[in-house]
């Protein structure tokens, strides 16, 4: 029997042993920055124990400042954040690359994952943050950084009374880490990099553990932001259950090169270890920090449509600020822009020229708003549950009453169609109001319906379903009543929610549908792919509309504030003559 047993095991498992004698040992050339050498200065080490995170409540840590020799405590200098404490013999390589003046005077933060104390080490274990907070993608680590653990630091001092001052410009900040601690250094500069812009990744972890997977899909899609990349990863890296370390390393790359990143990278045919990446760290950081102090430079993607809409040189403009909440953004035939101020009920317009002009006080607490082919704005008059209409001499008319609705647009033919919300999980309705007053229930079923817009030769409908990640679409019938409802626009929803709360929606003149949700304005194709993603400042916007004469001006209210940006792209006017698009494309 045991020889039986013997026979099964070397048949099963003789494989998996041969090719891990095989495993090739690591062996890389020594870099001298790695070394450490006489008559270098050498630099301080600082410890500080941060056991105060109200981000990361209950938690304990260690954190080792490096402070280099050269860094008189007169002005704020570069800073880099390392995830997992002092790893790559980075002490010894931060003196000798800032004595040869081949690394600016940086000061460095090695930063271990928290842990929570067992009330009891006899019967209980600590419980181990590092997992939930490196892995999960979404801005709760980069706001502890920020927000806690950075300040803590610049209130320690050196030994000789030096005070810790960090730059705050994103040019003179780099992160880095490994395995779980590279995605946590990536995820956030990519989700702050007004704040970090130089990123080390060895065998990082984007892999299925909490989102990362989703990042070379994501990265193809957004637009390019300032960043600087140096990936290292080996052939014998991790193969489970959440995916291949070694194959997702080179998505990544070829995602970044895709999206027109400067990356650069070290392979090898190491494991899931340092060995490599404690090799190469030099090489690293003289990759991140070449040509400083030049910016790291926004690169061009090969995202065809991401070239499109955006045009060089061409950013986010404020076009105004101090509101309660910015909502319901419309354009008339003008090319004039109006937006509401729910809380404030006030109601702004921006003309072709971006003269800002405060039209009369409305205490109705107006959200959607649009124009009709009548010339005159349509608003959903909250507080008292009305659809309003207002002529160029801002004069008011009731058009119907008794709907408590959110948003809503104007066909050609004046119909006017409303959602109306009631609470995240109940079902929406939805309205048509004809020109005769005459309003009709036209679906009822959708999670908080809320934006929506018509295509441009006006059979479909588009309609946003905040409490998911869907945008339905309907086809309407000549009687202007819906049909053909379909889950039509799949949206991408932040790791940090459980819905893309997607809000306001437009179309282009090539029936693009332009959405504004939590990750900024994600753009779907004509059939109901997402294709481009364009962060917004401020955070999440509400509702979005293309203004200017010539409809090619983005506007977007994201919160208290309203920002504009020209695009490559027309948008396309509900209350215009329909007009047949562009045919779809596979």
């Amino acid at each position: 029997m045991n020889k039986i047993k013997a026979l099964l095991f070397a048949v099963l498992f003789a494989p998996q042993l041969s090719a891990f004698a095989q495993a090739p040992v690591e062996k890389y050339p020594v870099d001298s920055a790695s070394v450490i050498h006489a008559g270098v200065p050498k630099g301080e080490l600082v410890q500080l124990k941060f056991n105060d995170s109200k981000i990361y409540p209950g938690t304990t840590r260690n954190v080792t400042i490096y402070v280099p020799a050269q860094y008189d405590g007169k002005k704020p200098a570069c800073l880099y954040v390392n995830q997992d404490g002092v790893q790559f013999k980075a002490p010894t390589v931060f003196d000798n690359l800032i004595n040869n003046k081949e690394i600016p005077v940086t000061i460095a933060v090695f930063i271990a994952p928290g842990q929570v104390a067992a009330s009891d080490r006899q019967t209980s274990i600590n419980r181990n943050n590092r997992s939930y907070e490196y892995d999960s993608i979404g801005d709760t680590y980069i706001k502890f950084l920020l927000n806690e653990l950075l300040p803590e630091v610049e209130k320690q001092k050196t030994a000789d009374g030096r005070p810790i001052l960090l730059s705050k410009n994103a040019n003179d900040r780099a992160i880095g880490g490994s395995s779980s601690g590279a995605i946590a250094a990536f995820n956030a500069a990519w989700e702050r990099p007004d704040q970090f812009t130089r990123i080390f990744s060895s065998i990082g972890t984007y892999v299925g553990f909490r989102g990362a997977e989703r990042f070379p899909t994501l990265i193809r899609k957004y637009e390019p932001k300032p960043l600087r990349i140096f990936m290292q990863d080996g052939t014998n890296d991790l193969n489970n259950y959440v995916g291949d370390w070694w194959i997702t390393a080179q998505m990544m790359e070829r995602a970044f090169q895709f999206a027109g990143y400067e990356v650069d990278h070290a392979w090898g045919e190491g494991g899931h270890n340092g060995v490599q990446a404690t090799a190469i760290f030099p090489q690293a950081m003289r990759f991140l920090w070449k040509d400083y102090p030049k910016p790291v430079a926004v690169g061009v993607s090969k995202n065809a449509f991401t070239n499109t809409v955006i045009l060089p040189g061409q950013g986010w403009e404020l076009v105004g600020e101090g509101y309660g909440f910015a909502e319901g953004t419309a354009v008339n035939a003008a090319g004039e822009v109006f937006y509401q101020d729910i809380p404030n009920s006030k109601t702004y317009k921006v003309d072709v020229n971006g003269k800002l002009t405060t039209l009369k006080l409305d205490a109705k607490k107006a959200s959607g708003t649009a124009f009709g082919p009548d010339g005159k704005r349509y608003t959903v008059a909250g507080g008292t549950k009305q659809i309003l209409s207002y002529d160029a001499d801002n004069k008011e008319t009731v058009i119907a009453s008794d709907i408590a609705g959110n948003d809503l647009t104007v066909a050609n033919n004046g119909n006017v169609y409303v959602t109306v919300p009631d609470g995240t999980d109940k079902p929406s309705k939805i309205y048509l109001i004809k020109p005769n007053g005459e309003k009709t229930i036209v679906d009822e079923g959708i999670k908080y319906a809320n934006g929506l817009t018509l295509s441009p030769d006006q059979t479909e409908l588009y309609v946003t379903e905040s409490s998911t990640h869907w945008v339905y679409a309907f086809q309407v019938k000549a009687d202007g009543t819906l049909s053909a409802k379909q889950r039509f626009g799949w949206l991408h929803v932040p790791d940090t929610a459980e819905n893309a709360w997607s809000d306001g929606a437009k179309c282009d003149i090539n029936n693009r549908i332009y959405v504004a949700t939590r990750l900024g304005i994600q753009i779907l194709d004509e059939i109901g792919r997402v294709i481009s993603i364009m962060p917004t400042p401020n955070g999440s916007p509400s509702n979005l509309c293309f203004g200017g004469p010539n409809f090619d001006i983005l506007y977007v209210s994201v919160k208290d504030k309203v920002y504009r940006r020209k695009v490559g792209v027309k948008g396309a006017n509900s209350f215009d003559k329909p007009f047949k698009p562009n045919t779809p494309k596979i």
